[in-house]
């Protein structure tokens, strides 16, 4: 609960924060994700593994699976875009938070949250061009996808990943993942990735790092 949190901690950090002027991190490796919108089969399995991994209550979703459909008959159409946070290469949550809770790892361009000195300010929720941060009214605080940086310093990946049964989700490096270099099924031999999807905030603000394989209808003309 917020009145266990080391008080003392956050004010040390707020004053940190101030004195600091905010340098965007160059990771050494930049990790991302990939999405096949065609092939993704909307089960939710990857939401329900992300809650128990991070032991949400109701309200939160780290990662969201997002149905769209539309046309009319005879050409109708339905796909799947799966998000969560894309720890992006320009974070616009980072700059926002006031006691430096929110951070971007240099080995692999994570951006985590450390829950202690996060105040509940919801500054990064509000900047947040894709609605990564979650806020939980439980605890009082912002929390998010942190790409399940235990897994992956443990040379695993991440529960979402894990738990996709049509393996239409993956992580790698992302420079390796535009340009379909990185071994992966949700991406197929005849695959183009794209940065963007209908719909979604366009890249340029923050460079996020994910990529789709989209439906014909999603594409972003």
């Amino acid at each position: 609960m917020a009145e266990n949190r080391d008080i003392a901690k956050i004010k040390e950090a707020i004053q940190a924060r101030k004195r600091e002027y905010y340098t965007p991190v160059e990771p050494e490796m930049q990790l991302g994700f990939v999405h096949n919108n065609v092939d993704c089969i909307g089960c939710r399995a990857c939401e329900i593994a992300c809650k128990d991994k991070n032991g949400l209550p109701a309200g939160p979703r780290f990662r969201r699976v997002m149905y769209v459909e539309g046309g009319t008959y005879p050409d109708v159409y339905a796909y799947m875009v799966n998000m969560s946070c894309n720890h992006c290469a320009e974070p616009a949550c980072l700059p926002t938070c006031p006691t430096g809770a929110l951070f971007k790892r240099t080995k692999d361009g994570i951006v985590d949250i450390d829950s202690t000195l996060c105040i509940g300010c919801r500054r990064c929720e509000a900047a947040c061009p894709y609605g990564a941060p979650q806020f939980d009214v439980s605890e009082g605080i912002v929390k998010k996808c942190n790409l399940c940086v235990d897994e992956i310093d443990a040379g695993r990946k991440p529960y979402c990943v894990m738990a996709c049964m049509m393996r239409v989700l993956d992580i790698g490096p992302i420079d390796q993942l535009r340009n379909n270099q990185y071994s992966t099924k949700a991406i197929g031999p005849n695959d183009t990735p794209v940065r963007q999807v209908k719909n979604m905030a366009n890249p340029e603000l923050t460079d996020p790092s994910i990529v789709f394989v989209p439906h014909s209808k999603g594409r972003v003309e």
